[in-house]
């Protein structure tokens, strides 16, 4: 799976970092279409995680919805090198978040059943450090193409052969099997999951409402004067920090605690768009900051993801992973819409110096 993962977001992320790119140069758009396009994006995506959350714990079968997920994600990224205008590239962003949406949860759960309790950080550590490595290739393959003089059109197009390979992983993958849950009919509720698990979702729930989509941090560099090549090395520096760092935080976790390293990478995250919210000219300063970036993701991605588990029985694995992705990833709608319509109507900083404001606040709710 760790592999699988690699793969494909060697693919995505060929394309993720020159998106903010394509969008203001090709497609003649702002702040405002990127807010709309992420959160409508995300919300989706969110929906359907709960969905197929809640399907695996039936089935007990994570394959076909990994192979379709992939799938659809991978036909649909090439496509960005067709279209002409914002509403276009939502629909394609749209598409992408649906195979995302079909494969998350199942896979968090086949994951968290293909090992023990004491582990759970070491492994979800791993995949999202497998995760990351993708995303620091599919940059520096991204850097090195613009650097060459390949237009993005043909980039995005390029993206599909990592994209056909991950599906053609996928379809050889051998999953544990488990005898499917007899059940009278498909239980979306939280009833009986536990409380500690709820009170976990809501302060999830709060601290994904102060984030906003990564793409503006990119679309933000680009008005600072970034070269087009250096995007991508600039979010593959990220990608390296989070893979580094991934495997040992999460492992750490397992003996030191969740929590701790919860709160440590979300205080990362404020600090980091306090100075975000200050830098008004690229400079090295902005390498370090997106570096602590790397170090807040490394420290919350695997660690949020064993935590849902630690809290949940096996039986509920699945929807649990769907309540999760779905809170974390439709909260991600407001977020990003009034992100972008502050970034748009009066600027950067006050949008950035809102963001800190909010994390702040949200930080003190997981406290108490």
């Amino acid at each position: 799976i760790g592999l699988i993962s690699l793969i494909n977001d060697s693919a995505s992320e060929m394309v993720y970092p020159l998106l903010p790119l394509y969008l203001s140069s090709v497609l003649l758009a702002g702040p405002k279409a990127l807010g709309i396009i992420e959160g409508i994006a995300e919300a989706t995506s969110s929906l359907l995680r709960l969905f197929t959350g809640v399907i695996f714990d039936r089935t007990r079968k994570a394959k076909p919805w990994l192979v379709f997920g992939y799938g659809i994600a991978g036909i649909s990224r090439p496509l960005i090198a067709f279209i002409s205008s914002w509403p276009a590239l939502l629909f394609i962003r749209f598409a992408d978040r649906v195979g995302k949406g079909l494969r998350s949860s199942p896979r968090d759960a086949l994951l968290a059943n293909s090992t023990n309790k004491k582990n759970y950080g070491l492994v979800f550590g791993f995949h999202r450090a497998m995760d990351n490595a993708g995303a620091i290739i599919g940059p520096l393959m991204a850097a090195i193409l613009v650097g060459i003089g390949v237009s993005l059109h043909n980039i995005f197009l390029l993206a599909l052969a990592p994209a056909i390979l991950a599906v053609s992983l996928s379809l050889m993958l051998k999953e544990k099997k488990f005898k499917p849950i007899k059940t009278e009919k498909i239980n979306w509720s939280l009833k009986g999951a536990p409380k500690s698990f709820k009170r976990y979702l809501w302060a999830v729930a709060f601290f994904t409402l102060a984030c906003s989509s990564d793409m503006f941090l990119l679309f933000r560099v680009k008005e600072l004067g970034m070269e087009n090549y250096q995007i991508p090395i600039l979010w593959a520096g990220v990608s390296f920090v989070t893979t580094v760092f991934s495997t040992p935080f999460s492992a750490l976790s397992d003996k030191y605690g969740r929590l701790k390293f919860l709160a440590l990478g979300w205080t990362a995250y404020v600090l980091f768009y306090l100075f975000m919210a200050q830098a008004n000219s690229l400079n090295f300063t902005i390498w370090i900051l997106f570096g602590f970036y790397g170090l807040f993701k490394a420290a919350t991605e695997g660690v949020e993801r064993a935590f849902v588990a630690d809290l949940t029985k096996v039986n509920q694995r699945g929807t649990a992973f769907g309540w999760f992705n779905l809170i974390t990833g439709f909260m991600l709608f407001p977020a990003s819409f009034i992100f972008g319509f502050l970034y748009e109507s009066y600027g950067v900083q006050i949008a950035l110096l809102f963001l800190q404001l909010a994390k702040t606040n949200a930080l003190n709710f997981h406290k108490h």
